[in-house]
C-alpha cells in the first residue's frame, strides 16, 4: 500500500509543508544554506511537536541562542517553573470546604488519625461493635465463644484450649489433634480479620 499518494495528502494529521519524503531529502531551513538539513531544532512555546530543519552548523547556533522563555516576564517564567512542579495541573489547598483553617499545618497523617478517632469516638457511644461475619461466627463457636467476645478473651481462651489439648501437655497423648488444628486454624481466622 502506498501512503505517499495524492489521496492520502489530503487526510493527513501534518501539512504536507512539514512533511519528508523519502524521495526529497531535507534542506536547511536557515536563510541561504543550501546544505542537508539532517537535524531538528524546536520551533519554541506554543508550537510544540513543531521543528526546524537545519544543518550541523546552524542548528548549532540556533541552540546557542534558543531559549524557551523568551518574550516572558520574570514573574510569568517563576509562575511557569511554581507549575511545572504539578505538572501544569490546577491544585486546591487543603481545608477549602472549611474543615481545616487554609494557613493551619496539618498534613494527611494528622487528618486520617482525626478521622478514625471521631469513629472510634462514635462507636464507642452507640455501644456498637464490629459485626461479625459467618466464618468469624463459626471460628468463634469452636473456641466456644460468642460474637461478644474481646480481643482479650479470644486469646485467653485459645490459651487454655491449646494447653489442654496439645499432646506435648498430655503424655503424648494424640488423640486431640484434629481437635487442636481447628483451634489454631479458628484463631489464626480470627488474628486474620482483626478479632485477635
Amino acid at each position: 500500500m502506498n501512503l505517499n499518494s495524492p489521496l492520502f495528502d489530503k487526510i493527513r494529521s501534518k501539512p504536507a509543508a512539514e512533511e519528508v519524503r523519502p524521495d526529497q531529502e531535507p534542506r536547511c531551513q536557515h536563510a541561504g544554506c543550501t546544505r542537508k538539513g539532517e537535524f531538528r531544532a524546536p520551533k519554541g512555546r506554543d508550537h510544540e511537536g513543531q521543528f526546524f530543519r537545519f544543518c550541523l552548523e546552524h542548528v548549532k547556533q540556533y541552540n546557542q541562542t534558543y531559549n524557551y522563555f523568551a518574550g516572558m516576564t520574570d514573574s510569568a517564567v517563576q509562575d511557569y517553573h511554581k507549575d511545572s512542579l504539578t505538572g501544569h495541573r490546577p491544585t486546591w489547598t487543603v481545608g477549602v470546604n472549611g474543615t481545616v483553617a487554609p494557613d493551619s499545618k496539618i498534613d494527611a497523617a494528622s487528618l486520617l488519625r482525626a478521622k478514625l478517632d471521631r469513629l472510634r469516638r462514635a462507636r464507642e457511644a452507640a455501644g456498637q461493635r464490629k459485626s461479625v461475619g459467618k466464618a468469624a461466627l463459626k471460628a468463634l463457636e469452636s473456641l466456644g465463644l460468642d460474637e461478644s467476645a474481646d480481643k482479650v478473651t479470644i486469646r485467653r481462651r485459645f490459651k487454655e484450649l491449646a494447653k489442654r489439648l496439645h499432646p506435648d501437655l498430655n503424655e503424648g497423648d494424640r488423640s486431640r489433634e484434629d481437635k487442636l488444628r481447628a483451634i489454631i486454624d479458628a484463631y489464626n481466622y480470627l488474628k486474620s480479620v482483626g478479632l485477635a
